[in-house]
């Protein structure tokens, strides 16, 4: 019989939230192949509840996209891939909010792409999730249109502490991880990171009920999520990127401007990866990735874009990712599930 794995829960704790990756003492300290449960807040904070509550009136900078954490994990040293499995992530709330801001999103001028045309107006949506129906509701704020759209939920932040001391507003993606806002990161996804401190000292927030490739106009569908991880490490097995992986893809980021650079990011990790994989030489696998490879953007709007390469494993044969870690990590969240 296999022993069940620890459990861990973070006490929901508004005071304990941090705002940048890096700097921070950790909340709680668990060991590889725990289960961890814990409470994220939205991307405002839950300061934006409604139509009049316009971000620029309610919120404060830098006090956004909060996360939870830091979580340390025993024995992570630099040099090692952190392997994070999102077992579960549920809608906290019935309602989630999405907005426009004058100088953030992908079509309006921002303090990097400046024009002379005047910025877009700042409006809220809110949206009433109904997580047994699996739906959020999408209603125009000029008219009657309403439509019922998916519930995909998702967490856009998601990394560790950077390396050489650095400490990075939790706004930003980078090699860190970091506000990455892909739609690919829902449960039954493993995310690696490669370990930069001691304890790795990983953050999780900016819960989505959903997401458009891209996050067009700079939000999502903003929400307070109960998110369960599980929780390991590869030893001496740290990406240059992250990287993420389901039971169908292996999938690579890039995170840079312009988009083209974090396409070509992504892609090269991919390539990268593949080649060493299936002992490929370069070329081959550069091919491979060419012909049965996939690039969704994650984030058109960041202060770096990331954009994502996928790879379906039915090409690897039985190649296996840092030796099966994913499997065991789905097996490993299954059980706990199983159980509560």
């Amino acid at each position: 019989m296999n022993t069940p794995a620890q459990v861990i829960s973070v006490p929901d704790d508004p005071e304990r939230y941090a705002y940048s990756f890096g700097g921070g003492s950790p909340v709680v300290t668990v060991e590889p192949g725990s289960i961890v449960e814990l409470t994220t807040e939205d991307c405002f904070g839950g300061r934006v509840r409604g139509a009049d509550d316009l971000p620029s009136r309610v919120c404060t900078f830098p006090y956004l996209n909060p996360v939870t954490g830091p979580i340390a994990v025993a024995g992570a040293e630099p040099g090692d891939a952190l392997a994070v499995h999102f077992v579960d992530i549920s809608p906290a709330r019935d309602w989630g909010v999405s907005s426009t801001f004058p100088h953030f999103g992908a079509l309006t001028a921002t303090h990097t792409t400046a024009m002379l045309h005047p910025a877009l107006e700042e409006r809220v949506w809110v949206y009433a999730i109904d997580a047994k129906a699996g739906t959020c509701r999408f209603e125009a704020t000029r008219g009657d249109f309403a439509v019922d759209l998916p519930l995909d939920p998702m967490h856009g932040t998601v990394g560790v502490a950077p390396a050489a001391g650095e400490r990075l507003t939790s706004i930003s993606p980078g090699v860190h991880g970091g506000n990455m806002d892909t739609p690919e990161l829902r449960a039954g996804t493993t995310v690696y990171f490669g370990v930069n401190v001691e304890g790795a000292m990983l953050a999780i927030g900016d819960g989505h009920a959903r997401q458009g490739e891209g996050e067009v106009c700079g939000t999502a569908v903003e929400t307070a999520m109960h998110t369960v991880v599980a929780v390991d490490l590869v030893k001496g097995g740290a990406p240059a990127v992250p990287r993420l992986e389901n039971d169908d893809f292996l999938l690579s980021t890039g995170h840079a401007r312009p988009l083209e650079d974090a396409f070509r990011i992504s892609q090269h990790d991919l390539v990268q990866w593949t080649a060493e994989l299936l002992g490929l030489d370069r070329l081959d696998a550069y091919q491979l990735v060419s012909q049965a490879g996939l690039a969704p953007a994650a984030n058109v709007c960041d202060t770096q874009y990331t954009m994502v390469a996928k790879l379906p494993k039915r090409v690897l044969g039985t190649a296996r990712a840092y030796d099966g870690v994913h499997e065991r990590l789905r097996a490993l969240g299954a059980d706990h599930l199983r159980q509560r």
